[in-house]
C-alpha cells in the first residue's frame, strides 16, 4: 500500500528516538503499563506520534485493564489500516496510521462492554496527545 506521509527508512530513523522506530516502524510493543498515555483522561485528540494525523478522540477511549491505552473505534474509519497479523503464532488485527503505514497496536473484538465491541490497543510511544482546549 502507498501511503500520503512516506520517507526512507533513514529518515524515520533520525526523526524517531530508538524506541519510537522500535514500535512504529519495526511493530514493536511497549511493556504492559508503561506507556504515557496509559491514564490520559482528559479531553482532546490522540495523534499519530510519526505524521500527526488524527486517529481518535478522548470520547472513544476506555479502560480496558490490559496496559495499554485502548479505544472502541477510530476518529474516522478510513484513519486506520487494519492488517492480518500472524505473528508470534497467533493470528491477530494489526492496527496501522492509515496516512504513513506506523504500526499502532492491534485491535480485538473482546469489549462487549462498550458500543462496538472492539477494543483498539494501541501503544502510548505510537501516540501523542493534544489537550482539547487546543484541539
Amino acid at each position: 500500500m502507498s501511503y500520503e506521509v512516506t520517507k526512507t527508512d533513514q529518515q524515520w530513523r533520525d526523526e524517531l528516538s530508538p524506541e519510537e522506530y522500535q514500535v512504529l516502524r519495526q511493530a514493536g510493543t511497549e511493556r504492559p503499563g508503561t506507556g504515557e498515555l496509559l491514564h490520559e483522561n482528559r479531553e482532546g485528540v490522540f495523534r499519530c506520534r510519526a505524521c500527526s494525523a488524527e486517529l481518535f478522540r478522548s470520547d472513544s477511549k476506555f479502560d480496558a485493564h490490559c496496559g495499554w491505552p485502548s479505544f472502541f473505534e477510530p476518529k474516522e474509519s478510513d484513519a486506520v489500516e487494519l492488517i492480518e497479523d500472524r505473528t508470534l503464532g497467533m493470528v491477530r488485527t494489526e492496527v496501522r496510521c492509515a496516512r504513513c503505514g506506523s504500526h499502532l497496536g492491534h485491535v480485538f473484538d473482546d469489549a462487549p462492554q462498550t458500543p462496538t465491541g472492539e477494543r483498539f490497543c494501541m501503544n502510548s510511544i505510537s501516540l501523542t496527545f493534544e489537550d482539547g482546549k487546543s484541539a
